[in-house]
């Protein structure tokens, strides 16, 4: 069957699937990642296994890594198009200490600082998971630098990273410290316009296809099943099984589990519908930078970098010597290709970076970050006994996908600490908007709203 034609206008909103084989969106990591690894191909007739988890993206691919390593269990990994073809192949590749959009600040007044505390320590738990597996596993994924630059575009804005510094040292014994414009530029990058950052100790860069690559070929080492070309386009359930409908085969287990990211569509399962919000993320990565570029941005390190609008940039030179930058993008997938968004997207290059105007730009993407509606994700079970879930990263899985998929395999097997059930992201179901209908309209006035501060704040 010959692969369908890349759909830059696909909408996790409107589309019911992603597609069936469809070729990957035109990202630097596909082009750079060599080979794609083997898999097992479409499902070609009826089977059944014990555990079906659907999407092989980071969180997918380490659910059946650990289902197959720790637990023995019978997996089969169902991807509609092409290995990790959704969020984890348009990523920015950056590997934060971090899941969800809420800050550790937010974390305390909303649940407390016991709990907080208990919650950093389960995401620190999570890079470490993160770094084992690709140490165990032997994963060549391009890692840069440690740590993260978190840089203030504006003056005002360096004296509360100053205040996050010292929460973070004090109540979580994370020790970030704040770095001036002057050893900013110093020791680090020269960037226009920047007032100092926080830097983070913890965080790295990795290409996020290789990443996927060796996670897969480990889950398939372990004796995992990953089937491409094999959307599920309808979904049984009868006397205790689920029976998965693919174009060519269906696919019968005892649980479930459902790892698609910001590409779940609201008809998949009745458990998820319109619990996520679906947001755009613009990509761009520049040409091999000169001598003479790289000097001229002043940049000392590939550490991962973020600034601090609300609709933020995120960014880094990546080991090859491109740039690569991101935002966030359009509102919907039909006006993914307006060109006003790639426009804003290099337009903050410039404005950063002002050397990188004689560079190229060779690659350009979008794809769907999936957002929950409370801005934290969920690894739970969903009320229907033998459905797992894990949603709603808001663009903050690269490390944490791969602890949760231990979480949700742990789940399945019966073996999940029940102590862990105290924190947020797995003692409750992910929340329904109440105004559904209006989201976009509102996600429309929200952004306004925002570039508007970043803007006029001090």
């Amino acid at each position: 069957m010959p692969p369908e034609k890349y759909n830059p206008h696909y909408d996790p909103l409107v589309n019911k699937t992603p597609g069936c084989g469809a070729d990957y969106a035109p990202t630097y990591w596909v082009d750079s990642a060599g080979m794609e690894p083997e898999d097992d191909g479409m499902v070609t007739a009826d089977i059944s296994v014990d555990t079906a988890v659907i999407g092989s993206g980071f969180t997918g691919l380490a659910t059946a890594l650990f289902l197959a390593r720790e637990h023995h269990t019978e997996t089969a990994v169902l991807e509609a198009n092409r290995l990790s073809w959704g969020c984890t192949s348009r990523n920015g590749g950056q590997a934060q200490l971090a899941t969800g959009r809420l800050g550790r600040r937010q974390w305390i007044k909303k649940w407390g600082e016991t709990t907080a505390r208990a919650l950093h320590e389960e995401i620190c738990q999570g890079f470490a998971t993160f770094e084992a597996i690709i140490k165990d596993e032997d994963i060549d994924c391009d890692l840069t630098d440690r740590g993260h630059l978190y840089i203030a575009h504006k003056p005002g804005i360096l004296a509360r990273l100053a205040d996050e510094s010292e929460l973070n040292n004090k109540v979580f014994s994370y020790n970030t410290r704040i770095i001036s414009a002057d050893e900013l530029k110093a020791g680090y990058v020269d960037e226009q316009h920047s007032h100092g950052a926080l830097l983070e100790p913890t965080g790295v860069g990795v290409h996020p296809v290789k990443l996927a690559c060796g996670y897969a070929a480990a889950a398939r080492k372990h004796g995992a099943k990953i089937y491409t070309s094999s959307p599920v386009t309808a979904w049984e359930e009868k006397q205790g099984y689920h029976y998965l409908i693919t174009p060519k085969g269906t696919v019968k287990a005892r649980r479930v589990a459902i790892a698609t990211g910001g590409y779940t569509h609201a008809s998949l399962n009745p458990c998820l519908s319109y619990r996520y919000m679906p947001i755009l993320s613009n990509s761009v990565v520049t040409s091999v930078l000169t001598a003479d570029q790289l000097a001229g941005c002043g940049i000392k390190t590939n550490m991962i970098m973020t600034d601090t609008r609300i609709l933020r940039f995120y960014y880094r030179l990546l080991p090859d010597g491109r740039m690569q930058i991101g935002t966030r993008s359009a509102i919907t997938g039909s006006d993914a290709d307006n060109k006003k968004h790639y426009d804003l997207l290099i337009n903050g290059l410039y404005q950063k970076f002002p050397a990188l105007k004689t560079a190229t730009i060779d690659y350009s993407w979008w794809g769907w970050v999936d957002v929950s509606h409370d801005m934290m994700p969920r690894i739970v079970q969903a009320d229907n006994k033998n459905i797992f879930y894990a949603l709603g990263y808001g663009g903050n899985g690269v490390s944490f996908s791969v602890q949760a998929g231990k979480r949700m395999a742990q789940r399945i097997a019966g073996v999940f600490d029940r102590k862990l059930e105290t924190l947020p992201i797995y003692n409750s179901q992910l929340p329904a908007h109440p105004l559904r209908p209006l989201r976009r309209a509102g996600q429309r006035l929200l952004y306004h709203y925002y570039h508007g501060l970043d803007r006029v704040l001090p």
